[in-house]
């Protein structure tokens, strides 16, 4: 499991992940930044108090703070939906650095991918939230932050690496028979999701690690390091 995450932390300094990561953060804020002129617009249009002008400076200011604020929670969120989509290509670019002399995996169908990253950007928008309501509750939810969505996350993570190798319910079976090390290694990405900025590269490094793991563990090949 170290070896695992030691490699995949090792790999997000490859060129393969940064062209990705770099693609997905610029994807997602010419979107951010396209519903911020958007809601700007909007607010200024359906506040209007002609009898004040300066109070249209006021409300407009405050509202586009706040509009920002919004934003830039759900920049975590929108990232993955585009590091989703890429996440065959690390998977890929791992194997033939990593695995290069094991059958390389299937990606998925295109079906398959978007409902994947669906739900893991649902359990990231949770996992963020969750992060915010800790900020005002006793230490002790934080115990139940991570157990719960580290459960989540090692789940989805897992179980999408595992089927490039295998089937749907081979997967599983694999899961449930290293659901402890598999629910370790979701604590991992849930500590990393929780912290802002570095959540954006939680998809990335979470297939990552997973592939490692499921190679290591599931199949038992050793791993190459990145080439020069």
């Amino acid at each position: 499991m170290l070896t695992a995450m030691g490699l995949a932390i090792s790999d997000i300094a490859s060129p393969a992940f940064r062209s990705v990561m770099l693609k997905s953060l610029g994807l997602t804020l010419l979107l951010l930044l396209a519903l911020w002129a958007t809601l700007e617009a909007l607010v200024g249009w359906a506040i209007d108090i002609k009898a004040y002008p300066w109070l249209n400076i006021v409300v407009s200011v405050i509202a586009g703070l706040g509009l920002l604020v919004g934003l830039a929670f759900l920049i975590a969120p929108v990232t993955s939906i585009f590091a989703g989509l890429f996440s065959d290509s690390i998977a890929r670019a791992i194997e033939q650095v990593h695995y290069p002399y094991d059958p390389p995996g299937h990606d998925l169908a295109v079906s398959e991918a978007i409902r994947d990253t669906i739900a893991f950007t649902g359990l990231l928008i949770l996992v963020n939230l969750l992060a915010l309501l800790l900020l005002l509750v006793p230490v002790v939810n934080a115990f139940a932050f991570l157990v719960g969505n580290g459960y989540l996350l090692g789940r989805a993570s897992f179980e999408t690496v595992a089927r490039r190798y295998s089937s749907r319910e081979e997967s599983r079976r694999a899961r449930l028979a290293n659901r402890s090390k598999v629910f370790l290694g979701g604590l991992v990405i849930a500590l990393i999701a929780a912290v802002p900025v570095l959540n954006v590269i939680t998809p990335l490094f979470a297939t990552a690690f997973m592939l490692h793991f499921y190679k290591r563990t599931i199949q038992s090949v050793p791993p190459r390091r990145w080439a020069e």
